[in-house]
């Protein structure tokens, strides 16, 4: 069954990103328009490898919200251009599907063609044309339609730019008019065109679906190892209870994405080691209409309730809509159950994590209070051991995965910068 387009998957991820910070993805969007636009110009590309492009253009500054100050971006696009390209293109590589060649074009997006032209890959041209693509976007916007000439860039050919790239943008700005397509925002419908004839494998769906799980170690690594942790104890309760193949897979795409709405929350609530104001509370509880605002009309309704579901409890009292056991499913009763345990058995700013004792201490309370359902509850402190065991064991190879991502990234930084 297919729970997402293509489509839809790209642009949940990039709206995704919006809620850390819409900058860098607005910024993306219209250098993904005007790389399309020069390859279109080039020639030779089919429809859906033009919807590649795009994306990958759109995600091209993805490591800024891991390695730098988004406010600074005259740092980052000028003068450090080496953090935000290596975390990104590493992001990408092992955390998505694309492959090794067309991440290589995040790395390189930024550097100048005389550093890069004895690089052999099977993308080069296209990264030649990212880095005018980009240059033009940012000038553009910074200089005003008085004062930016696009022929500015002719000043670095054979340095900076290609001839072929510079050549390319002067046809789509003689053809299309294409920052005055940037100008009146018109240049949206063209991606929208393009994104029609996206086409992503149910396994790479899959992928990219774990990708928006993982996003969320942007801004904590440990908020991704709790995921991590309540995607498990969801799947080890699926299996105990018997729930059908569909349903298992709801409540898996569901558990990937049910915490992506706090992306939007500030760190200084999420990491207060203090109780919370009335207001901050409130604050903290729209993540999860922020997340239903993105879900809806992308992912199978059916999902998109589960995964906002989860701090709904059975006598009511839940949020953000305050639904009452009989309105839920048994889907959403195990998302809720695992979340509360990983909020439980992690470490958060203001508590360490509790004991075994203590946590089934809670889940029985609960359950004598109608908060969490009974049966599942049950299931769940019948064999916590196990379950426990393995969301452990899985949160452990997600530090280790960002260990590795870690020593990567200042190895590729060191090798780069000429280090060792």
């Amino acid at each position: 069954m297919e729970y997402i387009s293509s489509k839809n998957i790209f642009l949940l991820l990039r709206d995704t990103l919006k809620l850390i910070d819409r900058r860098p993805m607005n910024h993306g969007s219209r250098v993904g328009y005007l790389l399309c636009k020069m390859l279109e110009c080039k020639g030779g590309y089919e429809q859906y490898e033009l919807a590649d492009f795009l994306m990958l253009a759109t995600l091209h500054d993805i490591g800024v919200y891991k390695t730098e100050n988004i406010n600074n971006k005259l740092n980052y696009e000028f003068k450090d251009i080496l953090p935000h390209s290596v975390y990104g293109f590493l992001f990408l590589r092992n955390i998505t599907p694309l492959d090794d060649d067309k991440s290589r074009m995040i790395l390189y997006h930024r550097v100048p063609f005389k550093q890069i032209q004895g690089a052999h890959y099977d993308y080069f041209q296209e990264t030649t044309l990212l880095t005018l693509a980009e240059a033009a976007e940012i000038y553009h916007f910074a200089l005003g339609n008085y004062k930016f000439d696009h022929n500015m860039f002719r000043r670095q050919e054979g340095t900076f730019y290609t001839t072929q790239a510079l050549d390319l943008l002067e046809t789509c700005v003689r053809e299309y008019d294409v920052f005055e397509h940037l100008n009146d925002d018109s240049y949206q419908k063209e991606i929208d065109a393009i994104l029609e004839y996206m086409i992503f494998t149910n396994e790479e769906k899959k992928k990219y679906m774990e990708t928006l799980m993982y996003c969320i170690g942007f801004k904590s690594e440990a908020e991704v190892v709790n995921a991590v942790s309540s995607l498990c104890i969801s799947q080890n309760l699926a299996q105990k209870l018997g729930l059908g193949e569909e349903d298992s897979e709801k409540l898996y795409y569901a558990s990937l994405i049910h915490d992506i709405g706090m992306l939007s929350i500030s760190r200084d609530i999420i990491d207060a080691a203090r109780k919370l104001t009335d207001e901050e509370i409130a604050l903290m509880r729209t993540h999860v209409e922020r997340e239903e605002k993105i879900l809806l009309n992308r992912m199978d309704p059916e999902v998109v309730k589960i995964a906002t579901a989860h701090h709904e409890r059975c006598d009511g009292s839940g949020y953000p809509k305050g639904l009452r056991e009989e309105e839920m499913n048994t889907e959403q009763f195990i998302l809720q159950v695992a979340d509360v345990v990983t909020g439980l058995s992690c470490d958060r700013s203001y508590r360490k994590a509790f004991e075994k004792d203590q946590i089934i201490e809670i889940l029985n309370d609960e359950m004598a209070r109608n908060k969490l359902n009974k049966n599942i509850t049950k299931v769940f402190i019948d064999s916590y051991d196990e379950i426990m065991a393995q969301a452990k064991d899985e949160a452990k190879k997600t530090l280790e995965m960002y260990n590795i991502l870690g020593l990567k990234y200042e190895a590729v930084k060191a090798k780069l910068s000429g280090g060792q």
